[in-house]
């Protein structure tokens, strides 16, 4: 990245790879898993069990119906969190020594990254509101049985309220993937602000069409299959996914 006459660094040019890529990205990132077992596996099991302690908090406050809204919005903040696996493929790449601790002080060595993180939770909050709001909307006549409500979501009538709040979700998963596909491993990597990181993100994406949808599939079945597993599958799905991504922003950015 060169810096321009202003002596602001110039944006980051971005490449255009083969569909398939995101194949590869996912064999890069099994092998960083395989690697460094240690710090990737320790990383899942914090997100599984953090997982079941906000689904145990919504079930003893009668909150069940929050769980999916919740498991939707784990795709807002998921690249924040994973922002140490993305300095484990770094080092791994560098030939430098991995460690656990190392990882997770990745963000002090670059502190405008948390403005990023900030963005990604206000994301989060907006889904969150959204879908609450679109419940207490739909079943203003009365709330549901809490304790039969995914077999009282899943019956004809309310197929509505299924096809909009996924559509909701969709929007704002699509919207979270553009602005960060490269941005968190781009600041961690590289001098550069908040805003020109997601505007390189932006730009991959439009770039890339093909890959950029073949990725995002990937990246949200791995998840349905992390939560459908009682949020077990995440333990290696997600460190995976976040290895790989790593790999992706090497490949998507010159």
């Amino acid at each position: 990245m060169e810096a321009t006459g202003t002596g602001r660094p110039a944006d980051p040019t971005v490449k255009t790879i083969a569909a398939d890529q995101p194949w590869l990205w996912l064999q890069r990132g099994w092998g960083d898993l395989v690697a460094m077992p240690g710090v990737s596996l320790s990383y899942g099991a914090a997100i599984v069990c953090l997982s079941w302690i906000l689904a145990y908090a919504l079930w003893i406050s009668d909150s069940t119906w929050m769980v999916l809204p919740m498991a939707g919005g784990f795709l807002l903040i998921a690249p924040f969190i994973a922002l140490g696996l993305y300095e484990a493929s770094s080092a791994r790449a560098a030939g430098l020594p991995i460690s656990m601790r190392a990882t997770l002080r990745s963000a002090l060595r670059r502190p405008h990254i948390a403005a990023f993180g900030v963005v990604l939770l206000l994301l989060h909050l907006a889904w969150m509101r959204g879908a609450m709001l679109w419940f207490l909307l739909y079943f203003h006549a009365g709330t549901p049985p809490l304790d039969q409500l995914p077999v009282y979501l899943l019956q004809a009538q309310n197929l509505p309220f299924l096809i909009v709040g996924t559509a909701m979700g969709g929007l704002f998963a699509l919207a979270t993937f553009a602005i960060s596909v490269v941005t968190l491993p781009i600041m961690l990597d590289r001098r550069i602000d908040v805003v020109s990181a997601m505007f390189a993100s932006l730009r991959c994406v439009f770039a890339n069409p093909k890959a950029m949808a073949l990725w995002a599939g990937l990246i949200a079945v791995f998840t349905c299959m992390g939560i459908a597993t009682l949020f077990l599958g995440l333990g290696l799905l997600f460190p995976l996914v976040a290895h790989a991504s790593w790999h992706a922003y090497r490949d998507l950015i010159d």
